[in-house]
């Protein structure tokens, strides 16, 4: 195997995520500039990278547990010519990272790939893995147009896959050429090769019945308030291909063309974030070329929202969960997804002030990405926000137990084995206005809270959440 040159881009998080934290602003743009075109040059690697930068493979940060050194090319296995790109894929226990991935980028300015339908490539395993993700768009840059096709399946012979474009008439200056992740998911911790050929876009003409999505196909209805910003996500788009195969792609937001049907009440930019500017309800819905996706947002606006009040304590004697005020001792999931769960929970910035809106709860969660240890904390601290009179929220902290996992009866709803909770339920709260609760960590976890690992929420159905932290005073 012949080693290429890397280099490796730091604070990889979640690329389809950040397109809606990228806000681009408007500029002139030259007579010059308007006729500028660039080239497009389908091929990607054959034998040799083609218009790729000298680091060829841009690998993910290892700081994140990307192994750099498992990249290269094989003169002895090709599907055509005399070599092909090879993948070591790292076992998890790997000291130099347990999985690799990273990017290829043009070169140049970019490419255009108007005229192509699809990225193709060859492609086999020494063994029948699963692969993460392969697509295109990503640049480390912008990632506008990023399009991502997950777990795909090897085989241990050569086979062809394809990657569909959402939309080409966007890809007039494209630099990512190739995105590939990769880890052992799939054999259970056994390292595997990759090889990959033949990696180029195409104009297939057998791309055919787009159905693009938004919002993961659902028609939410959401509350909001003046001021806030709602980033929609869920984006895909299913075409039917040559073999008969439908394929779906994440897409990024930048493919879709977003309309209003109130823009005096919601605006909505072109990377799918929701702008809502007055009171009233307006309807996002969203296409590409012409095809409107599946999915849309409803949004109902009373006006501005009141700022939570702004905790006062140290950050010393604060474990947070959720609040601007303090640095997070976890991260978190705000939208479990629970089998019978009806709750559609959305993060939401008002004036600068982050804020979990809960619609339509019957139960959901908070689960922790990591346990916290709160034995050395006598209360958690949140502030609630409805505006119906008679909404009652019950809050559950759990202590998931030394082995780590959320057990709870199906039956009675209560933690087994050996987790334990604390229930407390917020009532008689003020409408329109913030209610502060500070509930003792006492009770079934008083000796069992070090290892806290959700917060379960029940009733409502409508409430707003702010500044929920464990803390002693």
């Amino acid at each position: 195997m012949k080693n290429i040159k890397f280099n490796y881009f730091k604070n990889l998080s979640l690329v389809f995520l950040m397109l809606g934290l990228i806000i681009g602003c408007d500029r002139d743009i030259s007579d010059d500039a308007a006729l500028a075109s660039f080239p497009n040059t389908a091929e990607i690697f054959t034998d040799n990278p083609v218009g790729l930068t000298d680091d060829f493979f841009i690998s993910f940060d290892p700081v994140e547990g990307a192994n750099t050194e498992g990249f290269g090319t094989d003169d002895n296995e090709a599907y055509q010519g005399t070599s092909s790109i090879r993948i070591e894929v790292p076992a998890p226990n790997d000291p130099n990272g347990g999985f690799i991935g990273g990017i290829f980028k043009d070169r140049g300015e970019g490419r255009d790939l108007t005229q192509y339908d699809a990225l193709t490539f060859w492609a086999k395993g020494s063994l029948t893995a699963t692969v993460g993700l392969v697509g295109f768009g990503t640049d480390f840059e912008e990632d506008k147009y990023a399009v991502g096709l997950e777990n795909i399946q090897l085989s241990t012979d050569w086979r062809k896959y394809t990657v569909p474009i959402p939309d080409a008439s966007k890809l007039t200056q494209e630099k990512g050429m190739f995105i590939f992740s990769a880890g052992t998911q799939s054999t259970n911790g056994l390292g595997y090769t990759l090889w990959i050929d033949e990696l180029r876009f195409e104009n297939l003409g057998t791309i055919a019945q787009p159905r693009p999505v938004i919002l993961n196909g659902q028609d939410l209805v959401q509350q909001s308030f003046t001021g806030s910003s709602i980033p929609l996500s869920g984006f895909t788009q299913t075409f039917n291909i040559e073999s008969g195969d439908n394929v779906t792609v994440q897409t990024a937001p930048s493919y879709f063309d977003f309309v209003s049907s109130d823009t005096s009440v919601a605006l909505v930019n072109e990377l799918g974030v929701v702008s809502v500017v007055g009171s009233g309800t307006a309807t996002i819905t969203a296409s590409i070329s012409s095809v409107l996706a599946n999915g849309s947002l409803e949004v109902t606006s009373t006006g501005a929202l009141p700022t939570a009040p702004v905790p006062t304590l140290a950050q010393s004697n604060v474990k947070s969960i959720f609040s601007d005020a303090y640095t997070i001792d976890t991260s978190s999931e705000f939208s479990p997804d629970f089998g019978g769960s009806t709750t559609q929970a959305t993060v939401v910035t008002s004036n600068n002030d982050s804020v979990l809106i809960y619609t339509n709860n019957n139960f959901t969660g908070i689960i922790f990405d990591n346990t916290v240890d709160a034995s050395a904390l006598s209360f958690m601290h949140v502030d609630v926000y409805v505006q119906q009179a008679g909404v009652q929220v019950e809050f559950q902290i759990r202590d998931i137990g030394a082995n780590g996992e959320i057990n709870t009866n199906i039956f009675t709803g209560q933690p087994e084995g050996d987790d334990a909770d604390r229930r407390f339920t917020a009532s008689g709260v003020t409408v329109n206005g913030w209610n502060s609760f500070d509930i003792p960590l006492n009770g079934a976890i008083a000796n069992q809270k070090n290892n806290l690992g959700a917060i379960i929420l029940a009733g409502g159905p409508n409430f707003i959440l702010d500044n929920i932290y464990f803390y002693t005073p």
